[in-house]
């Protein structure tokens, strides 16, 4: 049995994904394991919005996180790597926490975007940070710009 089957690399589509799933995707090729692509649509951003822009926040919000597993499975399908995708509401850390037990997860390979004390204070902290704190499993941070 390998080390990792079921590798869980969490995604809003930007760039710090990059070299996070260059490194999962690494992994998973040596130990054959499905990579699974997750992006959360945030609740909390989409109830900030006025009720009048809401659906349309949504409705981007939405698009995004959609092209962001459709680029990580392309990139592990291309690696010759088995793959999910998944899309998810509401708040990501909770969300990522709830699918890797969900699903049984080996490794989460996820991003930190090297954000300042401010940055922090202002988004309520680093969702990265709070996985690793909740993680039921091993969890890789690697770290961005």
């Amino acid at each position: 049995m390998a080390l990792y089957e079921r590798i869980l690399v969490p995604t809003d589509g930007s760039e710090a994904t990059d070299a996070t799933l260059s490194h999962a995707l690494s992994i998973a090729a040596d130990h054959g394991a499905e990579v699974h692509a997750l992006s959360v649509i945030d609740t909390r951003i989409v109830r900030s919005a006025p009720d009048d822009g809401r659906e349309g926040v949504e409705d981007a919000l939405e698009s995004e996180a959609a092209s962001a597993v459709g680029s990580v499975d392309e990139e592990a399908v291309g690696a010759g790597l088995e793959t999910r995708t998944e899309l998810r509401r509401g708040r990501p850390d909770r969300e990522i926490l709830t699918y890797a037990d969900e699903e049984g997860i080996d490794l989460i390979v996820i991003g930190a975007h090297g954000k300042s004390p401010r940055e922090k204070l202002a988004t309520m902290g680093s969702v990265s940070e709070r996985v690793v704190d909740g993680a039921n499993c091993p969890v890789l941070v690697v770290r961005g710009g």
